[in-house]
């Protein structure tokens, strides 16, 4: 089900770390129409892609408070109970990252120091189209409720058939203190957030992973001046399993990975024969298995596996693929922690699975794919911040540095930067 590569040269190398990818010009085209579209029309123009994409007309696509009520009756307690001790894990991970002001004496009269203020107004995108993805509440709206933001939206596309939102996005939403949630999903959800409407409050930064539509929408809306958390596309999954990984593992979880969307991809690496032998054939049969094999199927076929002699050719590959998951299955997993460069997310050991950051270990699920992990990092609560720095300076101060900012502003030729110091000097 799965292509099959062994010890690849340095060209093949580079195109198997390309991602599968959309005709960029024409996905480009449709973005840009798109949020023409609702910054001329609005409410109007989103209520159209919602009909045309969700395939429902709504009266009004703004979740009600009687919706989020109707929603908490409809949760198993079981499902209530899960979700709060995922919720009580990400908020103990994340508030352990609440950033600390800095205040530093450089010399006399000089002081310097930094403060963290929370972005006012955040817009969280949940996915919602083949699954629910009502734990990436927990991991947007947690952290951003910490942060203490004090404008907050949610979008999700809304079911085909009832055009409602699953129970348990609204349940969850309602849990962590959101109540702003709006039924629209996709590409036009980005723009409605980004330029506002009539109902959708304009926002400064966007959270959430989601499809390349959602993805290219995400970089346009940041070209127009809204800032991002990162590029978040398709998710994908690479396992390294040496000669102690258990097969069986392994496989599920490629899979688990392969049945979030068709144009998942998963990777394999190894430098183990008979494991990578034994892991293909356990990805089969449990393939055959699963409820939504017919995605996992469509998934596998952008997705592949690599047999390498040696562990230094086998991580640079996987530091060039910089993979929004990596799990190391392996009985001795410390012993390659160094070697890695670039991730989004670590699963450490055989009993680590990327399934346990997905919902409950406490770290955050949205995090860079498609090679980004180089650059960028997962969602955590500096994501919510920007830092401002203060710098006040007395009379003594300006004395003690006044002529190293004259004399470096003349050689750049600022003049008006000189005498704004020299001014206050001589006075």
């Amino acid at each position: 089900m799965m292509k099959k590569f062994e010890n690849p040269n340095a060209l093949d190398r580079r195109k198997l770390i390309l991602r599968p990818q959309l005709e960029v010009s024409k996905l480009r085209l449709f973005i840009q129409e798109v949020f023409e579209n609702i910054r001329e029309k609005g409410d109007l123009a989103v209520a159209r892609y919602i009909k045309k994409y969700d395939t429902v007309s709504l009266d009004s696509f703004q979740v009600s408070k009687e919706e989020i009520v109707e929603a908490e009756s409809l949760i198993q307690p079981q499902l209530k109970e899960a979700i709060i001790q995922a919720k009580n894990n990400i908020e103990i991970f994340h508030k352990s990252q609440l950033p600390k002001s800095i205040e530093v004496d450089i010399t006399n009269g000089i002081k310097c120091w930094q403060k963290s203020v929370p972005i006012e107004s955040v817009g969280l995108y949940i996915p919602g189209g083949t699954a629910p993805l009502f734990s990436t509440v927990l991991m947007l709206a947690l952290p951003a409720t910490i942060a203490g933001c004090s404008n907050i939206a949610i979008a999700s596309p809304p079911d085909k058939i009832t055009g409602k939102l699953h129970p348990a996005i609204l349940f969850t939403a309602n849990l962590c203190g959101v109540h702003k949630i709006y039924k629209m999903g996709g590409a036009h959800a980005i723009a409605a957030m980004c330029n506002g409407t009539e109902t959708v409050p304009k926002v400064y930064k966007i959270f959430g992973p989601g499809n390349q539509y959602v993805t290219a929408a995400k970089q346009h809306a940041f070209q127009l001046g809204t800032a991002i958390d990162m590029p978040a596309g398709p998710s994908e999954v690479l396992v390294f399993a040496d000669r102690s990984a258990n097969p069986e593992f392994v496989a599920s979880d490629l899979l688990s990975q392969a049945e979030h969307g068709v144009d998942s991809q998963v990777v394999l690496v190894s430098t183990d024969h008979l494991i990578h032998s034994k892991t293909l054939i356990a990805l089969e049969n449990q393939a055959a298995t699963l409820p939504r094999k017919n995605i996992v199927y469509q998934a596998l076929k952008n997705s592949y596996s690599v047999l390498f002699k040696g562990l230094d050719d086998a991580f640079e590959f996987i530091n060039d693929y910089a993979p929004e998951h990596l799990i190391i299955s392996s009985e001795n997993p410390d012993q390659y922690l160094n070697m890695i460069k670039n991730a989004g997310s670590v699963f450490v050991g055989n009993f680590s699975p990327e399934s346990a950051g997905d919902y409950a270990s406490g770290t955050n699920h949205t995090l860079p794919t498609a090679s980004s992990a180089k650059a960028f990092s997962g969602v955590n609560m500096d994501a919510f911040f920007k830092k401002i720095t203060f710098q006040k300076l007395s009379e003594r101060g300006l004395e003690e540095i006044g002529n190293t900012v004259m004399q470096m502003a003349r050689a750049e030729g600022l003049e008006a930067h000189a005498r704004a110091v020299e001014i206050r000097l001589k006075n």
